[in-house]
């Protein structure tokens, strides 16, 4: 009697160990991110101040990113790729947003194999209206805004049809309309500012 109540406890706490470890790992970053209560939203189309990262006449793309957030490890990858396919075109930048650590600019750049601009200026989140991470914002040549929102409906962004920036950026590069994008791609998922927890 006594080893299988002691097999049933033993059980009961795999199974707890187990479902905490799921909750900590994926599932509580498949939920959307609460938004905050002090958030200003900023409207696709408004202008954005970017005085810190305006360098040329490109549309600039804001990869905002957290180091120690499993979603925006997850993606660096994605993120890699396009800012090989299309750097020659867009603006990259990196926005860290990470009160708990300090990483170097070099640091940062070596994850992505890419010397482009990186910044640790919560500001700019702000004025994006980004209070999570990883998220993408794309803003015009006249600093409009043009896209804010997710990578892809996947962790991994392995879902071809899905892919939210690149979406935005071919179609901002080739001057067709904005696509309209479903709650996906425009509700924030990830993890929350400041702190960059869920």
């Amino acid at each position: 009697m006594v080893k299988k109540l002691l097999l049933v406890l033993w059980f009961a706490l795999l199974i707890v160990a187990v479902s905490t470890l799921f909750w900590q790992n994926e599932f509580k970053y498949s939920l959307p991110t609460p938004v905050p209560q002090n958030y200003r939203e900023i409207a696709m189309g408004s202008k954005i101040d970017l005085k810190c990262c305006a360098t040329d006449q490109r549309p600039i793309f804001i990869h905002f990113f957290n180091p120690d957030c499993p979603c925006s490890r997850f993606n660096i990858p994605h993120v890699s790729g396009l800012i090989k396919k299309y750097g020659d075109r867009i603006n990259f930048k990196i926005v860290v947003l990470n009160k708990e650590k300090s990483f170097t600019i070099q640091e940062i750049q070596e994850k992505f194999n890419a010397k482009i601009p990186v910044y640790f200026d919560e500001g700019i989140a702000r004025n994006c209206g980004v209070y999570s991470t990883p998220q993408a914002v794309l803003v015009d040549a006249s600093q409009n805004l043009y896209y804010r929102g997710n990578y892809n409906k996947t962790r991994y962004c392995t879902d071809a049809k899905s892919n939210y920036a690149e979406q935005a950026i071919d179609s901002l590069l080739s001057k067709t309309n904005a696509p309209s994008f479903d709650a996906l791609a425009l509700r924030a998922y990830g993890c929350s500012l400041p702190k960059c927890t869920k």
